[in-house]
């Protein structure tokens, strides 16, 4: 079995394959602390749960853009899963051409997002990951990962907005029935909904009319379903994007060439 990890700056996913076929997925909240001991522990409950048992898995593939959090998860892999997991970063994708100045700044996640979207949809395509960061990354026709935008994430803007300004709440994230707030509550809500609504539909038509052609839209993070049936510009939305891209880098490794170093 495959076990595939995710690390993002406020959550965590491990998912398991088995030939391919996703058998089960866990969350948990990210963490630089927790030990090799403590996720194998933790895992392995949860695994025992669906009957399964972490001894079966032999491969691991890890993509984190919390540099500190992979001594423990490589430690995790070579003591309980006897292996030496394989990490992604801009240089050790397969497959795909970084095309921006420096490809050493494109983020593990964002390459992640571009090889399981692409493999997936097809090309060219805008990916929009909306978790601690909002994220438009571009895909060109061939799969290749050409640049993209960075904006604040939803949660982080309700947090400024929190510690801020002293009279302003800390609220939670709805969509309004109405526009013009009747109080402070509604107000922000409206702000910080209907505003990351505009953000997220506005940037995406100006994306499509710089590139000069049809693009597909796929919304991806763990923040992306408060959005559905808001957005006009999305196609498709798909949570489990980052690790099908997971899932697709390893098989792409697996059919590596190592004499040519392309893969087949």
């Amino acid at each position: 079995m495959l076990i595939a990890i995710d690390v993002g700056n406020t959550n965590s996913v491990f998912a398991l394959y088995k030939n391919d076929t996703a058998i089960a997925q866990w969350r948990t909240s990210t963490s630089t602390q927790r030990t090799a001991d403590e996720y194998a522990v933790w895992l392995s409950q949860l695994m025992t749960m669906e009957g399964l048992n972490i001894k079966d898995v032999d491969d691991c593939i890890i993509s984190t853009v919390v540099p500190q959090s992979l001594f423990h998860l490589r430690n995790l892999a070579r003591r309980y899963i006897k292996v030496d997991p394989f990490v992604v970063t801009s240089s050790s994708v397969p497959g795909i051409e970084v095309r921006i100045p420096k490809p050493s700044e494109a983020g593990a996640d964002r390459l992640v997002n571009a090889v399981g979207a692409y493999s997936k949809y097809g090309g060219p395509l805008i990916v929009i990951d909306s978790g601690t960061a909002t994220n438009f990354d571009i895909v060109g026709d061939d799969g290749g990962f050409e640049g993209g935008i960075i904006a604040p994430g939803i949660n982080l803007s309700v947090q400024a907005l929190h510690n801020a300004a002293a009279l302003l709440p800390r609220i939670a994230i709805e969509r309004p029935e109405k526009i013009i707030g009747r109080d402070t509550v509604g107000a922000m809500q409206t702000g910080i909904f209907w505003g990351y609504v505009d953000l997220i539909d506005g940037l995406t038509r100006r994306v499509i009319e710089e590139y000069g052609k049809p693009m597909k839209v796929i919304a991806t993070g763990g923040v992306s379903s408060l959005f559905e049936g808001a957005l006009s510009m999305v196609d498709h939305f798909d949570s489990d994007l980052t690790i099908e891209g997971l899932k697709e880098i390893n098989n792409r490794l697996k059919n590596l060439d190592a004499n040519t170093e392309r893969y087949v």
